[in-house]
């Protein structure tokens, strides 16, 4: 039955079981994208105690650099789009500099 109470044709359920389907596969990849990103932030976490007990700055303007267009090449390859790449590639950046920033180790500016 749908929402409304109503029975469901046999091709209705054959679109509800592939949409099932296809619903936890996504899911599986958010987990995968979330155990992803924590074991990236722990060696993040690792590089800003080794800037900030060198006196290194928090940010890295040319290896950033670098990685978005490594990530934007990337995502070409993988018919995504590579501004969206390059936009979260920078929303994961601003938060490891934040993090960075908290250890102790100084802005780029410093």
């Amino acid at each position: 039955m749908d929402l409304t109470g109503r029975p469901l044709s046999g091709d209705e359920r054959e679109v509800l079981e592939e949409l099932t389907e296809i619903r936890h596969s996504i899911d599986n990849i958010d987990a995968a994208l979330v155990h992803m990103l924590a074991e990236r932030f722990k060696l993040t976490q690792q590089v800003g105690r080794l800037k900030a007990a060198s006196g290194l700055p928090a940010s890295d303007p040319e290896r950033e650099r670098v990685q978005i267009a490594r990530l934007r090449s990337l995502a070409e390859e993988s018919r995504l789009d590579p501004d969206f790449s390059e936009k979260f590639l920078n929303f994961i950046v601003a938060e490891v500099i934040q993090h960075h920033e908290a250890l102790g180790a100084p802005t780029s500016a410093e």
